[in-house]
C-alpha cells in the first residue's frame, strides 16, 4: 500500500478510469467526480488520509450526508460513486482492503414509472400534423421509440448503417457504448421507410450527420431536447394529462410486452439493462395496474353493488 500525494491527480486519473475503461458518459463521470470531492472535503476536516479511511469513518460520512437532508435515493448514488472510488484506488495499488465492502446503502422506495395505455399512444401518433414537413419524420420518431423501445439518447444517434429493416432488426449503441440487437415492428418499419423516401433522401445534410437517421430541418442531429419537446405537444393535443416524457415510451413498451406475456430476460436484453433487477420493476407495475383494476371493479369496492339497491 502506498500513500496518495496528489489526491488531484489521483481524482484526474479516477475520471479516466471511469470514461475510458468504465464506458461511463462525461456527466456521469463528473457526478462521481464530485462525491469523491464530498468524501475528501469531510476526511480532511477530520484529519484522515483518504487511503487510511475505514469502513467506520465512511458510515459516519454517510450520517452527514442525512444530516444535511440529502435524501435516501441522492445519498445512494453519492455511495455509489464513493464505492467506485475505492474500487479503483485498490487497482491502483493504493488500498489493500476495500472499506466500502460493508458500507450500506440506504433503502430506496420504488418510484413506479409513468406508463401510456396503447389507446394513449395512439391518440398522440394521431395528433401528428402530417401535411408539416417534419410530421412524416415525427410519426416514424414515435413507433421507432415506443416500438423498439429506446432511449432518448439511442434514438438520436441511431444511424442508418444500423438498421437491417429487411431483416425486421436495428443494432442499438447504448450505455457504456455496448451494442445490442432489437427487433422493429413492420408498423415502425413502414414509417421510417417513408420517412427516407418522402423526407430525408430530399434534405442537405450537414457534414458529420450524412449516417443519422432522424434528421432536424438543418440536417442536423436532433437533441435530446428536441425529443422531449415533440413527445410534450403530442401529449398536450391528445389531452392527455400524465407527467411524462420520452422515456414514458420506453418503459409503455416494456410494460406492454410484460402484459402480452414476454420473458423478463427478453425485456431486458431487448432494454439493454446490465441488471435483471432493473428490468424486474416492471414486474411490480403491473401487479399495481392489476391492483388499481381490481379495486375499480370488484363489487365489493363498489357502493352501487354493496348498499342493497
Amino acid at each position: 500500500m502506498r500513500d496518495i500525494t496528489d489526491i488531484a491527480d489521483v481524482k484526474r486519473r479516477f475520471l479516466g478510469y471511469l470514461t475510458l475503461e468504465k464506458g461511463m458518459s462525461q456527466n456521469t463521470a463528473q457526478a462521481y467526480g464530485d462525491d469523491v470531492d464530498k468524501l475528501t472535503r469531510f476526511l480532511t476536516d477530520a484529519g484522515i488520509g483518504v487511503e487510511h479511511a475505514t469502513t467506520d469513518d465512511l458510515e459516519r460520512f454517510v450520517c452527514t450526508l442525512q444530516d444535511v437532508g440529502i435524501q435516501p435515493r441522492s445519498q445512494a448514488r453519492i455511495i455509489s460513486g464513493v464505492k467506485s472510488f475505492y474500487k479503483f484506488l485498490r487497482l491502483e495499488g493504493f488500498m489493500d482492503t476495500d472499506p466500502t465492502e460493508l458500507l450500506l446503502t440506504p433503502k430506496i422506495g420504488r418510484h413506479l414509472p409513468e406508463v401510456l395505455t396503447i389507446a394513449e399512444i395512439d391518440a398522440m401518433i394521431d395528433c401528428i400534423d402530417m401535411s408539416k414537413p417534419e410530421g412524416q419524420r415525427n410519426r416514424a420518431i414515435i413507433e421507432t421509440l415506443y416500438g423498439c423501445g429506446l432511449r432518448v439518447s439511442e434514438l438520436v444517434t441511431l444511424q442508418l448503417s444500423q438498421l437491417f429493416l429487411d431483416e425486421h432488426y436495428i443494432i442499438v449503441q447504448g450505455k457504456g457504448n455496448k451494442q445490442r440487437l432489437v427487433p422493429i415492428s413492420p408498423v415502425a418499419i413502414e414509417q421510417i421507410n417513408l420517412y427516407l423516401e418522402q423526407t430525408r433522401s430530399h434534405q442537405v445534410v450537414k457534414r458529420g450527420s450524412e449516417d443519422i437517421l432522424f434528421l432536424n430541418r438543418r440536417g442536423a442531429m436532433l437533441t435530446r431536447q428536441m425529443i422531449f419537446h415533440i413527445v410534450k405537444q403530442l401529449c398536450e393535443l391528445a389531452g392527455i394529462r400524465k407527467v411524462i416524457s420520452p422515456h414514458t415510451l420506453r418503459h409503455s413498451f416494456a410494460t406492454h410486452l410484460l402484459e402480452g406475456g414476454a420473458n423478463l430476460r427478453a425485456i431486458q436484453q431487448m432494454l439493454g439493462h446490465e441488471s435483471i433487477t432493473t428490468t424486474e420493476i416492471y414486474i411490480h407495475i403491473d401487479r399495481s395496474r392489476l391492483r388499481d383494476e381490481i379495486l375499480k371493479h370488484h363489487p365489493r369496492n363498489n357502493p352501487l353493488m354493496t348498499s342493497g339497491e
